[in-house]
């Protein structure tokens, strides 16, 4: 079987959340009730989003996040609420609408600027609170700036490892401290998923997720040259029923 490339994935993963499945993520990142299996990956989500913004610092203040591959944008939120302006970028226009309706009224006080690719909302001058820029659109892209952190929480999971770390060198060109981004880790559940998945009709199938030996993705970023002034730091794994997903650090020493 072929791999696809990072494009053809990335168009991929594109049509499934803003078309496929945006009612079930709307659903799955609500505090709306779900379903016994949904819900263990609804308390992985949560535990992982926790433990990515505990590597932060606690005061954001004057820092700037990228929050890539943002979603519905929950992370975002609580990184804007600590004092960072996060730009929150993800391939769905849809998820990055439905993003903005959620956005707390704390959060959309200021200026509610913006058209095109991009809202602007935050706190007015003064206030502790940073700010939040949603957009929807490639986290590659060079306009998006430089960053202090980038953030990925399972935006990676769904590409072949080499391209994953593809990403990450193209990421930590603008990334002035450290970077924070989730892999699926191998595992005999998600081998047999992947493989039970293949047997489905192409148009039935979420794109999946790929699983990678830790030994396998620490060789891929020893060996890319733009990430040679970037250091592995700490690591967590999260397992919550059908969520298995580990959190890694690169940082600049």
């Amino acid at each position: 079987m072929t791999q696809m490339t990072y494009h053809e994935r990335r168009g991929e993963i594109e049509t499934y959340f803003d078309r496929t499945a945006v009612q079930a993520w709307a659903r799955l990142t609500s505090d709306a009730p779900v379903g016994r299996i949904r819900a263990t990956v609804r308390a992985g989500r949560d535990r992982m989003r926790d433990t990515l913004l505990g590597w932060l610092p606690h005061d954001l203040q004057g820092l700037r996040v990228l929050d890539a591959g943002c979603g519905t944008g929950a992370l975002a939120v609580e990184a804007a609420l600590r004092g960072a302006d996060v730009l929150a970028i993800d391939l769905s226009p849809t998820l990055v609408g439905l993003a903005r309706e959620r956005l707390p009224e704390s959060l959309v006080q200021g200026n509610n600027a913006g058209s095109g690719t991009g809202t602007r909302t935050g706190s007015r001058k003064g206030s502790r609170k940073g700010s939040i820029d949603f957009r929807s659109g490639d986290m590659l892209d060079p306009a998006l700036g430089e960053f202090d952190f980038v953030v990925g929480m399972d935006s990676l999971i769904h590409y072949e490892a080499p391209d994953a770390v593809r990403v990450l060198a193209g990421l930590a060109q603008r990334t002035r401290h450290g970077m924070m981004f989730t892999y699926a880790p191998s595992n005999p559940m998600l081998a047999t998923m992947r493989a039970v998945g293949k047997f489905f009709p192409r148009g039935d199938r979420s794109p999946s997720i790929v699983p990678v030996a830790t030994t396998t993705l620490h060789r891929l970023i020893a060996a890319e040259p733009l990430l040679k002034d970037f250091t592995p730091g700490r690591t967590q794994r999260i397992s919550s029923g059908f969520y298995t997903s580990q959190a890694m650090e690169l940082v600049r020493p």
